[in-house]
């Protein structure tokens, strides 16, 4: 393992090196944790490639689920600066969005997942298409919802990524990348570990997967079998696309960009986004999000109304993903082996990737890592690390 730790928080690189030590490790990862805007844990452990090269303190990871909280946070920079709503009509900013019954769904229906546009694979059949922008923005503005817009959430796992992509294309006029770039790695004077829809120039810095594809395989099929149960069709009709595990093994997956699942990331630039998320007071100038507008996006939100009004209650029980997520504007709550956070807000992804910030301890902990495994959901390694950062910043505070 290396790079840097503060020993305050010593048992959080012991728990990387417990879980690099594990029985099914491979591959390689990266951990980053700021307590109240310091940088208290910057180290990385393993190996990017299958030749076994070492990874380097610059090493990105694809980060699948983790990427939509960063285009969360895009969302919440332009909200600031009055160039989006969250309550108008997703319409207002993409006309054609309106077609098929869709002419009441607000920006907060897709960031809540309560749109009901998360069936993937009626749009697509490809990982191709999945690729091609054009294509999944049109199949999206002439689909009908699936069901009653407002009465549950639908984990979008891959629909949020052009949903909510588009919507911040039609204000800015920049690609989802290029927005990544002016709107969170310059003000935040990132090291350019953060890309969606990588290009070339930074593809040698990507860590290829470390998982056998055989065993993805295998978790495909598992999904597919599990899918004639009515329970898991939803999962499997947001999830799966038939060719996209072939695709996510090779740079491919970089040709296009899907931003709810193929960014890449560092550690360390997950963790200092969220980092000037949870302790804006440690950066300086202005905020990087202003404090009314991270109140509002971070809350745990209201169950809504097809019109996008508060219809009664929380959203509860994710209808595709079995469980209540306690959706924010973007972000769900932040999980760890210590406890459910009550005011931590993040984004974890499949393969164990995640990242979250609380402001309540001042804590933003960020995970990337080349192993793909555990369930569509990430694994326990974020829970762990999680926890381990969450104990250690206690101590310190006492």
């Amino acid at each position: 393992m290396e790079g840097f730790v503060h020993p305050d928080f010593a048992p959080v690189t012991e728990k990387v090196q417990s879980i690099m030590a594990g029985r099914r490790a491979s591959g390689g990862m990266a951990v980053a944790v700021y307590h109240h805007g310091e940088l208290v844990v910057d180290v990385w452990a393993g190996v990017r490639s299958v030749g076994g090269d070492p990874w380097e303190r610059d090493t990105m990871a694809t980060s699948f689920s983790t990427t939509k909280g960063v285009v969360a946070t895009i969302v919440h920079r332009l909200a600031d600066r009055g160039l989006l709503d969250y309550d108008v009509p997703v319409a207002t900013y993409w006309p054609e969005f309106a077609d098929a019954g869709k002419e009441q769904i607000t920006l907060r229906h897709l960031l809540t997942h309560q749109s009901a546009m998360h069936d993937v694979r009626r749009l697509a059949d490809s990982t191709a298409q999945l690729l091609d922008w054009d294509y999944m923005v049109e199949q999206l503005a002439a689909a009908p919802p699936v069901w009653e817009v407002g009465v549950r959430s639908g984990y979008h796992a891959l629909t949020y990524g052009w949903l909510v992509g588009e919507v911040i294309r039609r204000v800015t006029g920049l690609t989802i990348d290029q927005a990544f770039q002016r709107e969170v790695v310059e003000p935040l004077g990132l090291d350019g570990g953060m890309h969606v829809g990588a290009p070339e120039s930074v593809r040698d810095r990507i860590a290829s997967p470390a998982t056998n594809v055989k065993k993805l395989d295998r978790l495909f099929h598992l999904s597919s079998w599990l899918s004639r149960f009515d329970s898991f069709g939803p999962l499997y009709d947001a999830m799966v696309v038939e060719d996209y595990i072939d695709y996510s093994m090779t740079p491919r997956i970089h040709d296009g960009e899907i931003p709810a699942a193929n960014g890449v990331f560092t550690a360390r630039s997950l963790a200092r986004m969220y980092a000037a998320l949870a302790s804006p007071a440690a950066f300086d100038g202005e905020p990087f999000v202003s404090a009314p507008t991270l109140a509002a996006a971070t809350m745990v939100q209201p169950r809504l109304g097809a019109d996008g009004r508060h219809s009664g209650g929380r959203v509860g029980r994710d209808a595709v993903i079995g469980f209540e997520m306690r959706w924010r504007l973007g972000y769900h709550g932040a999980f760890t082996s210590a406890g459910i956070l009550p005011r931590g807000f993040g984004h974890f992804g499949f393969g164990g990737s995640g990242a979250w910030a609380d402001p309540e301890s001042g804590l933003a902990v960020a995970m990337v890592l080349n192993q793909i495994g555990g369930s569509p959901f990430g694994d326990t390694k974020m829970l762990r690390i999680g926890g381990a950062a969450v104990r250690a910043a206690r101590r310190r505070s006492a």
